[in-house]
């Protein structure tokens, strides 16, 4: 039975990608599809979600943990380092070092983890040079979970994330789409049950070279350069956000989700 749920990490967990006006700061995310679901079920359950994009990998762990840990939760989702292993340098080891010494400190609360591994970037020629990269990161998460017995959302092995149109026009975030799947397998790890059922898409178009290029440049001028030219300036596009739900509260009726289905 969970009754308290607090979801830390990035933009992954926050939502980015998966509009919706209606939420805090403009976003849904699978995370908010869980607590709708877990809402459901326990009347007295509590959500946080203390996500915010672009941190890294130690900001989430140095900004994030304290504040979970205050909150008591019995369930906590943890993802980061994403955005660490997509800069010119990164020692991979001491970044996981640093990420269990803090799961440690949550399983020590009593608290159920959830872990997630990277996806697999194979399919697309950007995000296939980190694969790597990636690979190493997720052998280090599967190490961390099995030392201190936490649950594991293995994104690597999901191949329907390999689908672009999963997928922000960004290339970085989840759409809808992608943010349902990874709500589904959350709770599928959990052994909870639910109605969440994945978008049925068909065979997916074949693009002509030419097509291919006309997308990857207009992804190249609205979204690659852009981010290029935050990093440079040092600025990240969650400096001037703060933690869409910050607070352990109600969550479905009553609340700003109260007019949705669970169904997505």
């Amino acid at each position: 039975m969970t009754n308290r749920l607090v979801s830390l990490g990035d933009s992954f967990t926050e939502g980015v990608g998966d509009d919706d006006p209606a939420a805090p700061n403009g976003v849904r995310g699978w995370a908010d599809r869980v607590a709708e679901v877990l809402a459901a079920r326990q009347p007295d359950f509590r959500y946080a979600n203390l996500a915010i994009r672009g941190k890294l990998l130690p900001q989430v762990l140095a900004e994030q943990i304290e504040p979970a840990l205050a909150m008591e939760p019995d369930l906590v989702t943890l993802y980061a380092g994403g955005n660490d292993l997509m800069r010119p340098k990164v020692d991979i080891d001491a970044l996981t070092d640093s990420y269990e010494l803090a799961v440690a400190r949550l399983r020590g609360s009593g608290a159920r983890v959830v872990l997630f591994t990277g996806v697999d970037g194979v399919e697309d020629a950007l995000f296939r040079q980190m694969r790597g990269r990636v690979a190493i990161y997720n052998e280090n998460v599967r190490g961390i979970a099995a030392r201190h017995g936490t649950l594991l959302v293995d994104m690597w092995s999901m191949r329907q994330l390999r689908d672009r149109r999963l997928w922000a026009p960004d290339r970085l975030h989840l759409n809808s789409r992608g943010h349902l799947e990874i709500a589904i397998a959350v709770l599928d790890v959990l052994g909870v049950a639910h109605e969440l059922t994945s978008a049925e898409l068909g065979p997916r178009p074949r693009l002509s070279a030419r097509e291919r290029r006309e997308q990857n440049l207009r992804w190249s001028r609205e979204h690659a350069w852009p981010w290029v030219q935050r990093r440079l300036r040092g600025e990240s596009s969650g400096d001037t956000l703060s933690p869409k739900r910050p607070e352990l509260a109600p969550f479905g009726a009553g609340s700003d989700a109260d007019a949705r289905s669970v169904r997505g």
